[in-house]
């Protein structure tokens, strides 16, 4: 057994005492993040409740701070899913415990979290993986919550829940292209509205994805409906994929997204979005960025209805984000040490984050900070860096909890994906702070 077996299978023994106390609360109040790790996070544990007949409560917030902590004091039981490692503040809570993945602080409550067995939250398993690991079950909504969190390639624990889930026949593994929409999308669609990666001339142009299916000889239609993806044969698809390879190397650009481990989940119907677990995933941040984090879980644990409202609300998110990535590319600054994206009036918090994402892609050699306002009246900032950036020692999380206490602020995260909030009169002050922490790199 090697080092990473090792830590998986000591995080396996913890697991199991985890779900005792889990399972001995008589009415717990579940909290959760609102994002797609923590919305996939909480179905898992509603899903593990529901299955024992256990009477719960559930809730997804923003963010763990001390004006929530106040309404949590009344609360005798409370079961933290991608949050609390954090925050010292729930060691005033009363009877707690936490599902999380986080960089933690000195927690006195019973928690799960990777760090603990000596393995990185932000890039080896996401909550929604450490509560699947608690419950036993839904490997499938933990790959979706690791896709959500960026984990993408897998590896350690996220590697040994994938073989799982492959092994209990919840998730299925292929090599193929990665863009969004295989199962779900029209093929001219497909090409036109995927920017995962953006193929120049193609992209947001229905138009030339049309014309270059016909260049190629590729049918759009069966019979009155039109063809997926999934609808191609294995030689359709070697064809359609050197294709777009083709026009990605006569612009200079890295062909190596275009292909790549793809999920796909048998459990889900498979012309639903979420049959692919990476559409699933777009989906449940869209549910949880647009304020509705309980559609999310319940669309995830299959109501009807509440897809059907999941679905449209990410209509709505995809096209902010479009449009949010145009304006990010057209109006980004050099600041030296890193570059900077000015989203006030511009960019909606929600989202300013997976624009950072999205916008970190192209090959920068610099992390990239976005900002925008949020709904209590201060900046919301996002930042994102790559993994070559991690290789000299990157880690956005101290530098952005650091740089926002500074200036009176709060902030924190991941090596690679960050974020803080802070005064609306003090962004030079932080973009200071973070000018001179890069610089030490």
């Amino acid at each position: 057994m090697n080092g990473v077996e090792e830590n998986i299978q000591r995080m396996l023994e913890h697991a199991e005492e985890m779900r005792r106390i889990a399972f001995s609360f008589e009415n717990p109040l579940i909290v959760s993040h609102y994002d797609c790790d923590g919305i996939a996070a909480r179905a898992i544990v509603e899903y593990a409740f529901r299955r024992e007949w256990k009477k719960y409560r559930a809730v997804s917030i923003k963010k763990l701070d001390e004006k929530a902590i106040e309404k949590l004091r009344r609360e005798r039981e409370i079961i933290f899913v991608d949050l609390g490692s954090g925050n010292e503040m729930v060691n005033e809570l009363r009877d707690v415990i936490i599902i999380d993945h986080h960089q933690p602080v000195r927690i006195e409550k019973q928690q799960i979290n990777p760090w603990m067995f000596g393995m990185d939250g932000g890039s080896e398993v996401s909550s929604s993986g450490v509560a699947s690991i608690v419950f036993g079950c839904r490997r499938d909504l933990a790959v979706v919550g690791a896709l959500g969190d960026m984990q993408y390639p897998f590896k350690s624990v996220n590697r040994y829940i994938v073989d799982e889930g492959k092994r209990k026949g919840e998730v299925e593994e292929e090599y193929d292209i990665t863009l969004y929409g295989r199962h779900s999308r029209p093929l001219h669609a497909f090409l036109a509205y995927s920017d995962e990666p953006y193929i120049p001339t193609i992209s947001y142009n229905e138009e030339n994805a049309m014309k270059l299916l016909s260049e190629i000889g590729l049918e759009i239609k069966k019979g009155e409906g039109w063809r997926t993806y999934s609808d191609l044969s294995r030689s359709e698809r070697r064809k359609l994929i050197s294709a777009l390879a083709d026009i990605m190397i006569e612009y200079d650009m890295d062909v190596g997204g275009l292909v790549g481990e793809v999920y796909s989940l048998p459990n889900y119907d498979e012309k639903s979005i979420m049959h692919d677990a990476h559409e699933f995933a777009t989906m449940l941040n869209a549910c949880g960025r647009h304020h509705e984090p309980d559609v999310g879980v319940e669309a995830a644990l299959e109501n009807e209805l509440a897809y059907g409202k999941a679905e449209e609300l990410l209509r709505v998110h995809k096209n902010s984000i479009r449009e949010g990535v145009a304006f990010a590319k057209s109006n980004m600054i050099d600041f030296g040490y890193f570059y900077f994206i000015d989203g006030r009036k511009k960019i909606y918090e929600g989202i300013i984050g997976i624009v950072c994402g999205m916008v970190i892609r192209v090959s920068y050699e610099k992390p990239i900070i976005g900002i925008s306002e949020s709904e209590e009246g201060g900046i919301k900032v996002s930042s994102r860096g790559n993994r070559k950036m991690l290789e000299r020692g990157l880690n956005l999380g101290r530098i952005m909890r650091e740089a926002a206490e500074s200036v009176g602020g709060v902030g924190g995260g991941h090596h690679l994906a960050a974020g803080a909030e802070i005064p609306k009169d003090r962004i030079n002050e932080f973009l200071l702070a973070v000018g001179i922490e890069l610089k030490r790199l």
